[in-house]
Parts: C-alpha cells; sequence; structure tokens
C-alpha cells in the first residue's frame, strides 16, 4: 500500500494500492507449459548468419546495443504499448497529446459537441442579455478635453470596461465549471476506448460539482489576492516612487500567479477522478507537476497559442459581418466615437463565439486531462492499471477481480 490515490475513473471506486511496483506482463511464450517448439539442431553460439550467406568461420562481433524508448515505450525487441483508447498507454510526447484531445473531439463528437454548444449557447444568450439590458452605456469621451478631464474620462472608461467585464467573466467560470466537469468524463473513459454519452457524463459529473465549482472560484481568488499583493504597496505609496513600485510588484505578482496556476493545472482532473476534495487537490496536483514545472508550461501555453489562433480564425470573419450588417457599429469605428452595437452585431458575434467555444473547449480540456494522465504513468506506472481497467491481456487482473490466475 502507499499513499498515491490510484486512479478512480468515473463509475468505479478509486483504487489504494496501484503503482509501480505491479509486475508488467510476462513476454510471449511458446504455449501454456508445452515444449518449445525450437529444432534441435541449431548453428554454433555466436555464429548464426543469415540465410542466403555462407556459413561464418569464426566468431562474429556482438550486435550493437538496441535502442529502447524508456521504461514504458517500445523500442526495437518491445511490443508497441497498447493502446486501447485514444493514446497509447505510456508517456505521451506533445503532439500525442494534442492527438488525443482532437481524437477525444473526434471519436465522441455527439457528446462533446451536445455539451460543448449546449453550454456555449446557454453563455453566450446570457452574455448578451446583460450587456444589452444590464450594462450601463460606455462613457462619452470628449475630444476636446484638457489633460485633467483626459484623465478623468480615462479612468471612467477604465471602472466601465472592468464593470461590464466582471459579468462576462462570471459566465465564463460557469460555463467552464460545467464543460470541465463533462469533457473530463468523457476524456477518462476515451482513454479506455469506452464510449459515454450525455446523460452517462452528467450523472458521473453530478456529484462533484459542489466540489470543483469551489476550487473554480478559488483559483481566480488567489490570483486576485497575489496581485493585490503585489501592487498594493505601491498604490498605498502614492508618489513617483509609488508608481514604480507597483510596476515591479505587477510584475513580479504575475510571474507568482503563472507559477502557481501551472503548479495547481492538474488539480481538476485530480478532484474529478479522484474523488477528491478542494485542498487535496490542489496538494495532489502540486506533486504531480514538480519537477516538471516548465515541461507543463511550455504544453499549456503552446496550446493557448494554438487555441489563441483558432478562435482569431473563427471569431474575425464574424465580426467583420457583424460590423458590415450593424451600421451603427461600424460608423462608430470610422468616427472614432465609442459604438453602440445593436442586436445584429451581438447576435452574429455570438454565433461566432458558440463556434470557436465548441472547437476549442474539448481540445482544452482533453490537454489537461491527458497531460494529468500522462504525469502519472510517469510518475506511478498508471498506465498498467488502465491496461487492467480496458481488459489488455497480459496485464493482470482489474481492480476488485478476484478471480484465481496460475
Amino acid at each position: 500500500m502507499n499513499d498515491t490515490p490510484g486512479w478512480a475513473s468515473p463509475g468505479s471506486a478509486p483504487s489504494d494500492g496501484q503503482g509501480a511496483g505491479v509486475p508488467r506482463p510476462a513476454g510471449p511464450s511458446d504455449g501454456d507449459g508445452a515444449a518449445s517448439k525450437w529444432s534441435k539442431e541449431q548453428p554454433p553460439g555466436g555464429q548464426w548468419s543469415p540465410p542466403g550467406s555462407p556459413y561464418p568461420t569464426g566468431p562474429v562481433p556482438p550486435p550493437a546495443p538496441q535502442w529502447s524508448g524508456g521504461q514504458h515505450q517500445g523500442g526495437w525487441g518491445r511490443p508497441p504499448a497498447a493502446k486501447p483508447g485514444v493514446i497509447p498507454l505510456r508517456p505521451l510526447g506533445v503532439g500525442e497529446i494534442l492527438d488525443g484531445a482532437v481524437s477525444t473531439l473526434r471519436a465522441h463528437w455527439r457528446t462533446v459537441l451536445g455539451i460543448t454548444i449546449t453550454v456555449a449557447v446557454v453563455t453566450q444568450i446570457a452574455d448578451i442579455l446583460v450587456q444589452r439590458f444590464l450594462l450601463p452605456a460606455p462613457p462619452t469621451v470628449d475630444p476636446n478635453a484638457t489633460p485633467s478631464e483626459a484623465l478623468n474620462q480615462s479612468v471612467e472608461a477604465t471602472q466601465a470596461s472592468m464593470v461590464s467585464l466582471a459579468p462576462t467573466m462570471l459566465i465564463s467560470l460557469i460555463g467552464t465549471l460545467f464543460t470541465t466537469a463533462l469533457l473530463t468524463v468523457v476524456i477518462s473513459r476515451s482513454v479506455l476506448g469506452r464510449q459515454v454519452n450525455l446523460s452517462d457524463a452528467w450523472r458521473e459529473a453530478r456529484p462533484r460539482l459542489p466540489q470543483l465549482l469551489g476550487l473554480t472560484l478559488l483559483l481566480p481568488l488567489i490570483s486576485v489576492t497575489v496581485m493585490l499583493v503585489g501592487v498594493l504597496p505601491g498604490i498605498l505609496l502614492g508618489s513617483a516612487a509609488g508608481v514604480a513600485l507597483a510596476v515591479f510588484g505587477g510584475l513580479g505578482a504575475v510571474l507568482v500567479v503563472a507559477w502557481l496556476m501551472v503548479r495547481f493545472s492538474l488539480a481538476s482532473p485530480a478532484l474529478m477522478l479522484e474523488r477528491q476534495g478542494v485542498i487535496p487537490s490542489l496538494r495532489r496536483s502540486a506533486k504531480l507537476v514538480r519537477g516538471a514545472w516548465w515541461r507543463i508550461f511550455g504544453i499549456l501555453l503552446l496550446t493557448a497559442l494554438l487555441l489563441f489562433l483558432v478562435m482569431m480564425i473563427i471569431a474575425i470573419p464574424f465580426s467583420i459581418i457583424a460590423l458590415a450588417v450593424d451600421g451603427d457599429g461600424f460608423s462608430g469605428l470610422l468616427t472614432g466615437t465609442p459604438p453602440e452595437y445593436g442586436w445584429p452585431f451581438l447576435i452574429i458575434t455570438g454565433i461566432g463565439s458558440v463556434i470557436g467555444a465548441s472547437i476549442t473547449y474539448p481540445i482544452s480540456s482533453g490537454v489537461t486531462v491527458l497531460l494529468y494522465v500522462d504525469q502519472r504513468i510517469r510518475r506511478e506506472a498508471l498506465d498498467l492499471e488502465l491496461a487492467r481497467a480496458a481488459g489488455i491481456p497480459g496485464y493482470g487482473s482489474a481492480p476488485g477481480d478476484t478471480t484465481s490466475r496460475s
């Protein structure tokens, strides 16, 4: 037994003692207790030659060392890693993690798109209604204002932007909560090659939603607290030195937030798949990320850049069409005054956002879950337990199977 929580795929109880100490499957044999089928007449040791070549008269130099791809990978003389689902059960490369996320979208497209489109449509409708009916109109900008008036207008515009951004962030946070919970279930099943529909995913994810909500709210709260600690001393100082202190404190706070967010990036799959609480899932993520921070940071950054490009490719044409259809918005951009967007602009851009979210949500969630699986394979030989759970022969019994095996 060890203190490492075992893989608990949705619908199964968490295992306790699965780890790297489990022996790997035996290699192929000649039969069940049968005698060897090799011929009794074999060439002398060290003098085997391939067919068609003359029989050697002297010893052959020893063969070159055979390359092996690592403890869990197949190399020369090793069978390839089992692949019951969207990823091979061995340590994954960056391309395999991204491919696994996309393969999940392809293999379970009905369930995945059902989740993402539903959540994206609801969140976009809520966002449009909030922008249209609840948010105040943006402050007007006087081009002939004095420097002091222009400064006051800039402060008012910043405050209005923050006020308008808060509901959008809250709505996006709620949407992310549901997509993360449901897609984690789907991806964990796809690793084992099992099918899952929307009702199954909801039934498995629903008991974990309160804990996931707490985690989803706690991470932004940690980020905001760190930023306030970084900039507040300079703001309170108030002089030119205070401005410099706030700038440097803000830069330091950004670095600390980035370090913490990568350190806790695997907390949500740990919470969902290991049935952990909020604080234990943060500790679990920190343990899995330890020693691999830069690798995980690079993969998350690459994923964010790719998804940003996808969103831009989708959003820019819809924004151009929306501005062309909504005459007020286009004329506002030409005159330099804050445009008042009408219903056509909000609806068309909302459609573009729904399409973009339907593609980017599952890839983002897939990369996070597969990073979690990859780290556990590297550190805890989770591939053995996943192979048993998938029913692959030669990996022993699955948890709970008490069948005697000789």
